[in-house]
């Protein structure tokens, strides 16, 4: 079997750019619109609404890495086995990682997401 370096084909590159500007979008608007702002905060105390929800669960994560910590283990499984759904995944988690306080661990997964282009790529997955 003939084996080239992973790369994404064109359309697979127009959903890697749409899918990983809507995830670095999402983290954008979470983390300057809803997590940052003390007035949002106070507005939450006590409130049940699903703004209110979505806020503690991202705070809650953030204090657990997970962000992180879903860009490393993405990105080496991208690593093992490349292949252009798990490139998406692994991009979209680092990109949400560097923007909410994980940026250690994203930083790492997206060097290793880079690193995934030299890894052999089967052309029958072509």
């Amino acid at each position: 079997m003939a084996y080239r370096n992973f790369l994404p084909g064109p359309r697979a590159t127009h959903l890697v750019i749409a899918l990983g500007a809507f995830a670095l979008g999402w983290a954008i608007y979470m983390r300057y619109a809803l997590v940052e702002q003390s007035a949002v905060g106070l507005a939450c105390r006590g409130v049940e609404t699903s703004t209110c929800e979505t806020r503690a669960l991202v705070i809650t994560l953030y204090g657990y890495s997970a962000f992180g910590i879903a860009a490393i283990v993405t990105s080496l499984i991208q690593l093992v086995r490349p292949s252009v759904p798990m490139f998406i995944v692994a991009l979209m988690a680092t990109a949400i990682g560097v923007v909410m306080y994980n940026n250690n661990l994203a930083s790492l997964a997206a060097g290793l997401l880079l690193i995934s282009f030299a890894r052999p790529w089967r052309a029958a997955q072509a």
